[in-house]
């Protein structure tokens, strides 16, 4: 790997520290998607999660133990600002403050998220990211974050996965806030991507050594079968997975021929894209140090599936072989493809592996042991993609891995399992899998 390479863990705010009633956290629209009968498929909600709130040292010390140089963490908008703008609720800092200095104190470098999709359920009352307003209340919260923490944190993520926050809980209605709408994903889409190139010119303004990113998500696809109709359907995909994301980010604005497709399928609306105002594409491309790239999966794309992620598999049965048990295909040479792709096409000056992991639910045996080799096989596959990619001059900068803790996966509740440490969602006891020394000696070699 390159010098300086950051070896990290990942997690997010809804996912692990519950106590979303205390110290005068706000409601957010997890909360409520999650406290909705019917939308999470064990019933599970974040109101506990993994305690994080409360056993923050611990899974510090445990992130000591495992040795890494860096924690990527998200910091709750409700918990800052409960109403989503204005008044502050110091208590709500004073968590992240001592999450911070914990840190430091255990020689780990923050990553924090700004934005890992738990938006303040009073802006979503409002309109959430279908109104612009909103973009200005994520630069408030930007700012008000990087005011109070940018003296200790110089790396800040804008946004995690927004295509993820667009169109899984706009037009999937399968996230927060459930929404099965076009124009609403679209238009959250943009919000989203407005309020990122917003906010950076004020991150650097709080913390003039920032180094300041976004985290997306990707999904490299290939045509299904050599026929020109999989290939066309494929390169659609590729638009609306990848490039409607990346493209503006890097200055190239929207991809036309998803936009001509859009305009061709009424997806705009009557009006078309009327959201996009002058200007807006030059401040989402705002420059930035380095981008998060999240890699979990590759996809073969079929003509008539060109807007769907279907594998055939449901999530939570048994995993394949060559699956995990997300249900996603174990593909780690597309991420040394799509490496190298970005870096051709896009050229960032860094680039970090912001999420990369896998969902088995190995617990714990007679003996009291995890042996979670499914996981231990994946990591080292996709290390080993890194590591090809690097050789051929991707400036790849860091690896996080997803995650930590096994944690609440959103609307899937409890029934998946990504952590290098397993937790007794009963009692929040952390028990190290075999994978977490895996890592551990990884990184020491």
């Amino acid at each position: 790997m390159r010098d300086g390479f950051t070896w990290g863990v990942a997690t997010s705010a809804y996912q692990i520290e519950g106590a979303t009633r205390a110290d005068g956290r706000g409601e957010t629209i997890w909360d409520r998607f999650t406290n909705t009968p019917g939308r999470v498929i064990d019933g599970a909600t974040g109101d506990v999660a993994c305690d994080h709130y409360n056993r923050w040292e611990e899974d510090v010390a445990l992130m000591s133990d495992l040795g890494v140089a860096g924690y990527r963490f998200s910091i709750g908008w409700a918990r800052v600002l409960p109403d989503g703008r204005g008044t502050v609720n110091q208590p709500g800092l004073d968590f992240y403050d001592r999450l911070i200095d914990g840190l430091l104190e255990a020689g780990i470098t923050p990553y924090p998220t700004l934005y890992h999709w738990d938006l303040p359920q009073a802006l979503e009352d409002e309109g959430g990211w279908r109104s612009r307003d909103t973009v200005g209340a994520f630069v408030e919260f930007a700012d008000v974050v990087t005011r109070r923490l940018g003296d200790r944190v110089s790396t800040w993520i804008t946004h995690n996965e927004p295509w993820v926050a667009a169109f899984v809980g706009h037009l999937e209605g399968v996230h927060a806030p459930g929404l099965t709408d076009w124009g609403a994903a679209l238009t959250a889409a943009h919000h989203l991507l407005l309020s990122h190139g917003e906010a950076v010119p004020a991150i650097r303004g709080n913390v003039p050594d920032a180094s300041v990113g976004i985290a997306l998500d990707c999904r490299p696809s290939f045509p299904a079968t050599d026929r020109p109709e999989d290939a066309a359907a494929q390169r659609h995909f590729d638009g609306f997975r990848n490039r409607w994301f990346f493209d503006p980010v890097f200055g190239r604005g929207y991809p036309a021929d998803v936009v001509d497709t859009y305009v061709a399928r009424g997806r705009f609306g009557p009006d078309g894209p009327g959201y996009v105002l002058p200007g807006d594409m030059d401040t989402i491309a705002a420059p930035i140090d380095f981008v998060g790239i999240n890699y979990y999966t590759s996809l073969p794309i079929s003509a008539g599936a060109d807007e769907t992620e279907d594998t055939g598999i449901e999530p939570g049965a048994e995993a394949t072989p060559g699956y995990t048990e997300m249900g996603w295909p174990i593909t780690p040479s597309a991420l040394t493809t799509f490496l190298e792709r970005v870096h051709r096409d896009y050229d960032p000056g860094s680039i970090l592996i912001t999420e990369n992991g896998a969902s088995f639910s190995d617990g714990p045996g007679p003996d009291g042991t995890i042996d979670d080799r499914r996981r231990i096989e994946y990591l080292r596959d996709h290390i080993a993609a890194i590591e090809a990619a690097v050789d051929a001059g991707v400036p790849v900068d860091g690896y996080f891995v997803w995650s930590l803790l096994d944690n609440l996966e959103w609307s899937l509740g409890l029934t998946q399992r990504f952590g290098l440490v397993w937790v007794d969602h009963a009692t929040g006891r952390r028990l190290p899998k075999a994978s977490f020394d895996w890592y551990r000696k990884r990184i020491e070699r």
